[in-house]
This record gives structure tokens, sequence and C-alpha cells, in this order.
């Protein structure tokens, strides 16, 4: 199973009224919002990461090592939207495109009603597309959704 992980309004919150926690410093002004935590957590899945965000490669280079995971698969976006489809997220058909049938758990800010209905359409799997309010990033609410929805679509054999 995979979990495909945006970042900004995901894993770094954005937007809010209140000060954000602050995790550490960085010459980066986004960095020190990302909480180390999510690292181990995300990992106690038990699923496949795979980044998810326009920060392609610099995912790898500047958040893994904060979070404490090692190097994940990074998706490859297409140099141009398809705008065939009336308020469809840019991502949503790259990341079926990706997962290929496999189960899903895509967690990103910007989720709409249009990327879930394309999903059902579209995938022949089980997917969660799961909104995250981006003033708080991913929150323990999220994990135990996101966690609850796994444990009924994981299929039989090791994890």
């Amino acid at each position: 199973m995979l979990i495909f992980l945006d970042v900004d309004g995901t894993l770094i919150p954005f937007g809010g009224t209140d000060p954000y926690p602050v995790y550490g410093t960085s010459p980066h002004p986004l960095l020190p919002r990302l909480d180390p935590a999510l690292g181990p957590r995300l990992r106690a899945l038990g699923c496949e990461l795979v980044w998810a965000t326009t920060w392609l490669d610099d995912a790898n280079d500047l958040l893994s090592p904060r979070l404490g995971l090692p190097p994940l698969p990074v998706v490859a976006w297409p140099e141009e939207d398809d705008p065939d489809v009336p308020g469809l997220h840019w991502k949503t058909r790259p990341l079926i495109d990706w997962a290929a049938g496999r189960p899903f758990v895509w967690v990103d800010d910007e989720i709409t009603g249009a990327d879930r209905a394309w999903a059902a359409a579209h995938h022949p799997g089980p997917a969660l597309l799961h909104r995250v309010d981006h003033r708080l990033g991913l929150t323990d609410r999220d994990f135990g959704e996101v966690r609850e929805w796994i444990s009924r679509h994981r299929g039989p054999g090791p994890r």
C-alpha cells in the first residue's frame, strides 16, 4: 500500500493566524515548522511512503533527514496540466497512474470532491484521498482516520 505525501500545508502547516510551533532552525523559512515526530508516525503506518510534492528531490534532501526517513520515491509530474476535467487537481491523474491499481492513501491540503470522484471512476483499487487542514498540517485526527482506513483495506500477508 502506498501513501502519497504532499508537503506544503500537509507536513508543513501554513496560513493560520496563530504562531506555529518551531522545531529547530534552518535557513529555509518553512523547515522549522516541520515536526520531526511526523517521520516515525508515518513509518509506523507500515506503507510505502512516496513524495507527491513540488519539492521533488528537495524533499529527500531537505525533509527526509529532518523526519528521520530514508530517501523516498518521488513522483515526477507531467510538464503540462490536463485541464479537461473542471476542478480536478493536477496531481490526481499522475498519482493514479503511479499507483497502477495498488491501494493508496493521498494526503494533501488541496483535495476536492472532483478528485475523489475521478479516483473512484478511474482507479480499480481502494484509495483514500484525505484532505488535511493547511493551517494545522497532519494532526492526530488525520493519523487516526488514515490508520483506520489502512487497517480496513490492507490485504492479507506480510506488512
